[in-house]
Formats: C-alpha cells, sequence, structure tokens
C-alpha cells in the first residue's frame, strides 16, 4: 500500500513524502514513488499512532467487554498502544487476573493493549511482583499510600528487574478526606478538599528513592507544579524520574467543578488557576515528560450523582489526537513534533520500546490525521461535550 500526498510528521519534523507499506512494515520513503494499491491523504497528517500508559476501564471493571471498549475508543482517537491500570476490580495483583486480563486481550488486534501489576494487595502487602513480571505484565504500579519499608522492597524488585516503577503520588490520610482540590473553589462550594501537599510529599519521598536505588520512576498524572519543579531537579541531579501530567489538567482548573460538575472530578484533583498556568509554563519549557488523556470512563449511574458520592474521572481516549491538537498544538503551546515526543516517543521508553520515528524498517503503526474537520463533541462523559475540535482520525 502506498500512501501519498501526506505530511508525514514524526518526532524527526514534518516532510512531504510518499510511505509504502508492505506487510505492516514501511518499506520505502520518497517522491514519486508507485503501488497498485494507493491511499491520497489529499494533504492530511501522517502521524505515528499515539501511546497512552494510564487508561482505566469503565468502572475500573476489569472483564473482557470493557477491554474491547476501550481499545475501539483509543483506535477511535488514533491512539494504537494503551497500558491498563492496575488499580480495577479485580486489581492485577495475583497470576489468576493477571491471565485473564491476558486472555481478555488476545483477540484486540487493532490496538496493543498491555498490562501493569498492582505492586500493593487491598491489606496493603506486596504482591507477587517476580512471578507477575515474568508473565508479562509491562510495569509495576505502586501508590505512596505504601509504608516505607513496603515502598523499599517494590524498588528492590524493580532494580532486579530493570522496568520502570509506575508512581502515583499521594497520601492516604489526605485523599479520604477531601474530593476536589483544597482551596478558594471548594470553600465555595462547601466541598471538603485535598491539599496539595498530599502529591507533593510523596513526590520528594519517592525522588529519594528513586536516587538511592538507582531506579527509573514515571510519575503519575502530576498536578502539581511544585511537584515538576521537583522532578525538573532531580533529573538535573541525574536521577532517573520521568512526570506524566493529563490534558485535562493543562487546558481545566479546579473551577470546572463550580455548579458540582461532576465530570470535572479527577483524581488527581483539578489545579487552581494560577497552577494550571504554571503546569502550561512548565510544559512549554520542556519539564513535562509525557502526556496522558487520564481516561476513566464510568456508568451515568456513578456520575450522575451527588459531587461527593460521585466517581473520579471522565472520558477523553476516543477523541485523543483531535483533542491534543486543538488544545495544544492549535493553540500555539506545542508544535506536532513537540506533541509526538510527548504522546509517542516518551511514552515509548517508559516501557523500554522505541516509537515515534516514521522511516524505512519501523512498523507501520501510523494514522492519518485530517486537520481540514471540525466535529462536535457529543459526550456527557466528556469535560469538552459540546466543543468544536480540529481533526479527524483515519485509520490506515
Amino acid at each position: 500500500m502506498l500512501i501519498k500526498n501526506a505530511i508525514v510528521c514524526d518526532v524527526d519534523g514534518e516532510r512531504e513524502v510518499d510511505v509504502r507499506i508492505e506487510n505492516d512494515l514501511i518499506v520505502e520513503i520518497g517522491k514519486g514513488l508507485s503501488d497498485s494499491e494507493t491511499v491520497d491523504a489529499q494533504g492530511a497528517y501522517l502521524l505515528p499512532s499515539l501511546i497512552d500508559l494510564n487508561v482505566r476501564l469503565k468502572d475500573s471493571q476489569l472483564n473482557s467487554k470493557s477491554i474491547t471498549a476501550v481499545a475501539q475508543e483509543a483506535k477511535q482517537g488514533g491512539v494504537g498502544h494503551i497500558v491498563l491500570n492496575a488499580d480495577s476490580t479485580p486489581a492485577i495483583d495475583d497470576e489468576v487476573v493477571l491471565e485473564f486480563a491476558q486472555n481478555s486481550i488476545k483477540t484486540i488486534d487493532d490496538v496493543q493493549v498491555d498490562l501493569m501489576l498492582n505492586a500493593l494487595k487491598e491489606d496493603m502487602t506486596l504482591s507477587n511482583i517476580a512471578i507477575l513480571l515474568k508473565k508479562g505484565v509491562i510495569a509495576p504500579y505502586m501508590s505512596t499510600i505504601a509504608k516505607n519499608n513496603i515502598a523499599i522492597k517494590i524498588a528492590e524488585y524493580v532494580q532486579m528487574y530493570g522496568v520502570t516503577l509506575f508512581c502515583k503520588a499521594e497520601d492516604n490520610s489526605l485523599i479520604n478526606a477531601g474530593v476536589m482540590l483544597d482551596g478558594d473553589v471548594s470553600s465555595r462550594l462547601g466541598l471538603a478538599g485535598i491539599p496539595e501537599l498530599s502529591e507533593v510529599l510523596h513526590v520528594s519521598r519517592m525522588i529519594e528513592i528513586a536516587r538511592y536505588f538507582d531506579i527509573k520512576i514515571l510519575f503519575k498524572s502530576i498536578a502539581s507544579p511544585r511537584s515538576v519543579e521537583l522532578i525538573a531537579k532531580a533529573k538535573e541531579e541525574g536521577v532517573d524520574v520521568a512526570c506524566e501530567v493529563s490534558l485535562h489538567h493543562l487546558v481545566h482548573s479546579d473551577e470546572a467543578c463550580e455548579g458540582f460538575n461532576t465530570t470535572a472530578k479527577l483524581n488527581p484533583p483539578l489545579a487552581s488557576k494560577n497552577d494550571m498556568t504554571a503546569l502550561c509554563e512548565a510544559l512549554k519549557n520542556g519539564l513535562i515528560d509525557t502526556l496522558t488523556t487520564l481516561h476513566q470512563p464510568n456508568s451515568p449511574v456513578n456520575k450522575e450523582v451527588a459531587f461527593y458520592d460521585a466517581a473520579y474521572g471522565c472520558e477523553a481516549l476516543s477523541d485523543a489526537l483531535p483533542l491534543y491538537y486543538t488544545k495544544l498544538v492549535k493553540s500555539g503551546l506545542l508544535s506536532m513534533r513537540e506533541l509526538l515526543k510527548l504522546t509517542v516517543e516518551n511514552p515509548a521508553k517508559n516501557i523500554a520500546l522505541q516509537a515515534g520515528k516514521i522511516e524505512v524498517g519501523e512498523r507501520a503503526d501510523l494514522v492519518l490525521f485530517d486537520i481540514s474537520k471540525k466535529y462536535k463533541v457529543k459526550n456527557q462523559q466528556s469535560l469538552y461535550n459540546g466543543e468544536e475540535l480540529v481533526g479527524e482520525v483515519k485509520s490506515i
């Protein structure tokens, strides 16, 4: 198959060339190529499909139906590779659950679905990390509700197997008491708040563990600019840590919770307007390593209730590429090349893969993205419901 008249863009930049594909591999790139099967891109972008390392299933229920559904949403949004979060129900913390999840993934062939393991069992003891890693999970996931002795044991396993530790920085005693960021908006709404320190304190703690054990930690869905600063400083000092931020925290503040809007009830909670602006500055300055849609779909019965009782999360995966383009590229925050670094190349590095380049010999895991098209989001569970987005994703 030949794709012609496309703007080919990857982490190296943009160029106008033809791309020929055989057996899912890129075999030739150039101008004036020919093939019996030709796709005319008509000026659309040809891009590597995106990678999202922080995807949850509907109502966090681990079953075949929800896995198939989230894979379809990923494909629709231009995401070709997802990693399912481990804190599902049941959690991926033993061999039986892992085998069930892996069998559910086998029938999915158009989106790569990987699994992380939950390093902590419900009773706060260690899961069998060694066996689960050997059986194919991509990375261990840990919430910092773990006590120091447990966190150190997890770090030792990470060091032993040379994988990245996916870490959610949060303080159990603080997150259980609140439902949104502690600040002016929470006070005005009369809702219990979660202080920013809940995250910052544990980012500091885990940086020191990464430094001591010489391991890599990806801090998941960071919401505090102070956390970003701490991670950036640690990187300068040679500590192997990375920072993931969600799209929502770059374009929405806690003011989105006004009117008790449960769609804006996220984990971590949306930051203040000043902190949202600071996160955008950090993005422009290259201090954020990866982006996520923080996709966490819920049934209406779990969202259309009082704010305090509502489940955390919103939907974004099926609109991923148009959202990133509209909110970050078209707005001038990032170039398309920079976006692909944050949504393809860097996420891949965190799971020991190489991706982000369109060149001969690489897998043709590509999408066409037509920025001449626009559409309105029609999804009550999306923070962007009713908004016009630029771009249409076309599978190849």
